[in-house]
């Protein structure tokens, strides 16, 4: 788990912190802090030990702690943690897993 976080993911949820985003568009323009979406790419920080189906089974997570991840724009709760912001949210809002 992360450096001393106060809180540990249930179920199928998922902590993940936002990872930065370039600064620079693609034709080498400075985008300012007001006009920057958002990234929907992050790290995992910690997991839940897994979904439980009806039948009371767990199965586990795809994802691990450090997996670097691609999520859904609009995935997740927004969460400030000793001064930083994390995301939780469900494994289902994980697009992918980068390598």
């Amino acid at each position: 788990m992360a450096k001393d976080l106060s809180v540990r993911p249930l179920h199928d949820r998922i902590l993940v912190k936002r990872m930065a985003e370039e600064e620079k568009a693609a034709g080498g323009l400075f985008i300012p802090d007001t006009a920057k979406e958002k990234p929907q790419k992050g790290e995992v920080v910690a997991t839940g030990k897994g979904r439980i189906t009806e039948e009371g089974k767990t199965l586990p997570l795809e994802v691990k702690s450090g997996d670097k991840v691609l999520f859904s724009k609009y995935a997740g709760t927004e969460l400030k943690l000793n001064g930083e912001e994390y995301l939780m949210m469900r494994e289902e809002d994980i697009l992918g897993i980068f390598h």
